[in-house]
C-alpha cells in the first residue's frame, strides 16, 4: 500500500526531468531532437541540414548535363516532367552559373516566354545563336558568361528599333542550339532574350531567260492592274521604298538613277543576282520594262546570298537591314522571302509598323499544306500571293487567312542581271508590285498609316470569283487605279482627284 501511495510522486517526478532534457535538446538542435536530420534534402532523416536551410530542394547536377527548372514546357515541346533543356557536354563538368532552382523564367519570344526553337524545327544555322543583351550587363559579365558556355562572339549591333542590344555567338563544341538557347536565356543579369539565328529563303520559284523585251505583250502585269491609268494620277515618285533581298544590279539600264542607297548586312563579295534585281524591277523598272512605280527611292539592303536556286539570309542580316531601312527614312519595306516565327523579328515588325513604315511580305511558294510562314504571316504585315495570266492561284503559293490580296505572279517578265531579262514566277514578284502600289498611295498622300494602305488594298482590290476563299486570294486582285481613286479625292498632292 506504501509503494501504491508514492507511484504518483515518482511519475510526476520521471515526467518533470523529461521536459527540462527535451527543452535543452530543442534549444540546441529542433531537428535532431525528434531524432531527424532535418528536412532540407528530404532524402531521409539523418544528417545536417543543407546549408541554404531548410525545405529548399537542391537540384541534382550531373557531369556533362546542366538541367533547367522545371517549368511549362516552351518550343522545345518538353513537358513539364523532367528536364527542360539538358546539354550534353564534350568531356567533364561543365562551368555552372548561379544554382538553377533559385532562377526566374525568362521573358523571350515564344508562346511560353522562350526563345527555344518548337520540336522539329532546323531552319536555323546549326552552330550559331543571337542574344538580346540585358541593359544593365557589364562587359566583364559577358566575357564571363561567352567563357562559360563556350561561344564565340561573331558581331553585334545595336537596334534603336527595339532598344537593345544583340549579339551573335557561334556556339563550340557539339551541344545543340535548342540546348544552349535553353539554358543562356536563364542568365538574366546578362541575357535579355535568347533564340537561333534563323535561316529565311527568297521566294522565287523558277526562273528562265528570256530574249524578250520591254515592248513584249508578255508583261500583262501592266494590264492587270491598270498601272497605265494609275500612272496618271500617281507614280509614286520620290516614296523611298526598302527592297531587303539579294543584291541588285543598280546598273541595270532599266533601273538608272533609281537606287538611291545601299546596304550590305552579308560583306564579301557583291555579285548582282537575279531575284534582288527582279524584285526592284518590278517596284521601279523604267526602260524596256515597266514598274509599278516611276521614280521611287530604292535603299538596297543585301541580306540574302547568291546561291543559284535557293538563295538564303538570316535572321541578323534581316535585323541589321531592317534597321537600316529605317534609319534611312524608308516608308515601304518589301520582304521577298519567307521562313519560320522569328521572335525578334517579330519585335522589329511591330516596332517599324509603329514608325509608320509600311511591311509587305510575300506569302510564300511552299504549297497549300504548308503552315504560315514569315515575315508574311505577323500581324503587322500585309502577306500578298500570287495569281497567273487567267487570274488562277498559283499552284504552290502558301494558303492562309493572313493573306490580304493577290497579285500577278506566274511567268511575269522581269530584269535580270547584266542588261539582261527573265520569266520569274513565284509569290515574290507580286509582292513588289504591292509595295509600287504602296508607294504611289503615298505619293498622293504621305500621311497615311500602314493600317490605312493594308484597308484601301483590301477593299479596291477586285474580287476574282464569287466562290473564291479569303484564304486562297485575300481579299482579291490588287489593283493600282482602284487604289489610288479609293482615295476619293482626300489625297495631300495636287492633281489627284483628276
Amino acid at each position: 500500500m506504501r509503494m501504491k501511495a508514492r507511484l504518483p510522486q515518482l511519475l510526476s517526478a520521471i515526467i518533470f526531468c523529461g521536459a527540462i532534457v527535451s527543452a535543452a535538446s530543442l534549444e540546441s538542435n529542433p531537428a535532431a531532437a525528434f531524432g531527424m536530420g532535418g528536412f532540407g534534402r528530404m532524402g531521409g532523416f539523418r544528417g545536417a541540414p543543407p546549408a541554404n536551410g531548410p525545405m529548399r530542394f537542391t537540384p541534382r547536377q550531373n557531369p556533362g548535363r546542366i538541367v533547367g527548372v522545371g517549368r511549362p514546357s516552351g518550343g522545345n515541346g518538353n513537358g513539364s516532367k523532367g528536364p527542360r533543356h539538358p546539354i550534353v557536354g564534350t568531356g567533364g563538368p561543365p562551368a555552372l552559373g548561379p544554382p538553377i532552382a533559385t532562377q526566374v523564367p525568362a521573358a523571350g519570344g515564344g508562346a511560353s516566354g522562350s526563345g527555344v526553337p518548337p520540336a522539329g524545327e532546323r531552319r536555323f544555322v546549326a552552330d550559331e545563336i543571337v542574344t538580346e543583351i540585358s541593359a544593365s550587363a557589364a562587359p566583364q559579365a559577358i566575357e564571363s558568361l561567352a567563357r562559360r558556355y563556350n561561344l564565340t562572339r561573331l558581331e553585334s549591333i545595336n537596334l534603336p528599333l527595339i532598344g537593345g542590344t544583340l549579339y551573335r555567338w557561334r556556339v563550340d563544341g557539339r551541344r545543340s542550339v535548342a540546348d544552349v538557347v535553353g539554358v543562356i536565356e536563364d542568365q538574366h543579369a546578362v541575357i535579355a532574350s535568347a533564340q537561333p539565328n534563323y535561316v529565311f529563303r527568297l521566294q522565287e520559284d523558277a526562273t528562265q531567260d528570256s530574249p524578250r523585251s520591254g515592248d513584249d505583250t508578255a508583261q500583262y502585269v501592266l494590264g492587270k492592274l491598270q498601272i497605265d491609268q494609275a500612272h496618271r494620277l500617281a507614280t509614286g515618285k520620290n516614296v523611298a521604298i526598302a527592297v531587303i533581298d539579294s543584291e541588285i544590279d543598280a546598273k541595270h539600264p532599266d533601273l538608272d538613277g533609281t537606287v538611291m542607297k545601299r546596304f550590305d548586312a552579308l560583306g564579301g563579295e557583291q555579285k548582282p543576282h537575279q531575284h534582288g534585281t527582279a524584285m526592284a524591277g518590278a517596284i521601279a523598272a523604267h526602260g524596256k520594262l515597266v514598274g509599278v512605280a516611276l521614280g521611287p527611292q530604292l535603299l538596297a539592303a543585301r541580306a540574302f546570298d547568291d546561291t543559284p536556286g535557293e538563295a538564303k539570309g538570316t535572321s541578323f542580316a534581316i535585323y541589321k537591314s531592317l534597321q537600316w531601312a529605317a534609319d534611312n527614312s524608308a516608308r515601304v519595306v518589301n520582304m521577298s522571302f519567307a521562313g519560320p516565327s522569328d521572335p525578334l523579328l517579330h519585335r522589329m515588325l511591330a516596332a517599324a509598323y509603329g514608325k509608320g513604315m509600311v511591311l509587305i511580305a510575300a506569302a510564300g511558294n511552299a504549297g497549300p499544306n504548308s503552315a504560315p510562314l514569315y515575315p508574311a504571316a505577323d500581324a503587322d504585315v500585309i502577306a500578298v500571293t500570287a495569281t497567273d495570266m487567267r487570274d488562277g492561284l498559283y499552284k504552290m503559293a502558301n494558303r492562309g487567312q493572313f493573306i490580304a490580296v493577290a497579285a500577278p505572279g506566274v511567268d511575269v517578265l522581269a530584269l535580270a542581271p547584266g542588261e539582261s531579262y527573265q520569266v520569274t514566277t513565284g509569290t515574290s514578284v507580286a509582292a513588289a508590285e504591292v509595295s509600287g502600289i504602296a508607294a504611289l498611295l503615298l505619293e498622293l498622300k504621305p500621311s497615311l498609316t500602314p493600317a490605312d494602305i493594308r484597308t484601301i488594298l483590301m477593299t479596291t482590290a477586285k474580287p476574282v470569283s464569287a466562290t473564291a476563299q479569303h484564304a486562297d486570294f485575300g481579299a482579291g486582285l490588287a489593283n493600282a487605279y482602284r487604289a489610288v481613286t479609293g482615295l476619293n479625292g482626300k489625297s495631300d498632292a495636287p492633281g489627284a482627284s483628276q
